[in-house]
């Protein structure tokens, strides 16, 4: 009974195993083209903005930074987001690292127990986020062609953050762990170790753009894409443009961002680029997932925290228009 009920479950992610393999064979040029663009902009933008972080952050991480600020951020932790100052320091390090940044210091923290696998678990709805580089360069100036509109962003982005981060507080710090400071961490030791792991990160990160940026060229090529924007738009009475945009950062939020270039700037696409680094896409999900792996943290509040944030972050990028425009 019970190995019926798993085929059951297993048979719709089947069918669709089946059908983009499908897919691939018949649309093996494009799939290709869009692997060679997916690895260009691992090089030109991932790699670069990520790699450093990731380093960084697992090496102050091993020499004790989280002892450091928990002693430091504690009451005020404790105050806002009912978790440890350890755990606070994770926002400052999402709000600047970028996607995943943010959840590999978090799980990162767990593997070091200075954080429990439930305070991190609650962490993740709110301290994994986009960085100011994509915000302000990829989105404000080349999408709105305005450096004061990704500031404005960039600013949403925090206070969405903020305000996701009060929803899940609790009337008392999560964390049974209290932060200890490595005293005895080799700093030579600590940098091997940590870029050790970066690289582990970093491969699993592109790996996923990579499989997502395929996927879209994939979609996009049998002309689903096309028609589903078509369809929606048609009821919902929006430009078709405005929801491939929506449907293209839904998956990626790269392509979703070289999608909203196309459209007008407006409220509304302004609310959408918003919506869009406030959810990161799916492909960011599979990313937090993967930089998670060995710290027994489980990424379920991730994707609330997310659409939480990306609500929040529309509603006031929809009020904030008037700034820009």
């Amino acid at each position: 009974m019970e190995q019926t009920q798993n085929g059951a479950r297993r048979a719709p992610a089947l069918i669709a195993g089946l059908a983009l393999l499908a897919a691939l064979v018949t649309h093996a040029p494009r799939a290709a083209d869009a692997c060679r663009e997916g690895l260009a902009v691992c090089a030109r933008l991932l790699i670069p903005s990520l790699f450093p972080f990731f380093v960084l952050s697992g090496f102050l991480n091993r020499l004790g930074l989280p002892g450091l600020l928990g002693r430091l951020l504690a009451p005020a932790a404790m105050r806002l987001f009912g978790v440890s100052g350890a755990g606070a320091s994770a926002l400052l390090i999402g709000l600047t690292g970028g996607y995943p940044a943010g959840a590999a210091y978090i799980g990162d923290m767990a593997r070091q127990g200075s954080v429990s696998p439930r305070e991190a678990e609650r962490l993740l709805a709110f301290c994994n986020n986009s960085g100011p580089a994509f915000i302000v360069g990829a989105v404000g100036v080349g999408v709105f062609g305005s450096v004061k509109a990704g500031l404005l962003l960039y600013l949403i982005h925090v206070l969405a953050a903020v305000l996701t981060g009060l929803l899940f507080r609790g009337r008392r710090p999560c964390g049974e762990i209290q932060p200890v400071l490595v005293e005895s961490a080799d700093p030579a030791l600590a940098l091997v170790e940590s870029v050790r792991q970066a690289i582990t990160a970093m491969l699993s990160v592109c790996g996923f753009a990579l499989c997502f940026t395929v996927l879209l060229a994939v979609l996009d090529g049998r002309g689903t894409l096309t028609a589903l924007s078509g369809a929606i738009a048609a009821r919902l009475g929006f430009e078709p443009r405005f929801v491939r945009a929506m449907l293209t950062g839904f998956f990626e939020l790269g392509s979703g961002a070289a999608a909203l270039q196309g459209l007008r700037p407006c409220r509304e696409s302004f609310a959408l680029a918003a919506f869009l680094l406030g959810w990161g896409g799916l492909s960011v999900h599979f990313q937090t997932l993967g930089v998670l792996r060995g710290s027994k943290v489980k990424g379920a509040l991730h994707m609330t925290g997310r659409l939480l944030s990306a609500g929040f972050a529309a509603v006031m990028a929809s009020i904030a228009w008037a700034w820009v425009s």
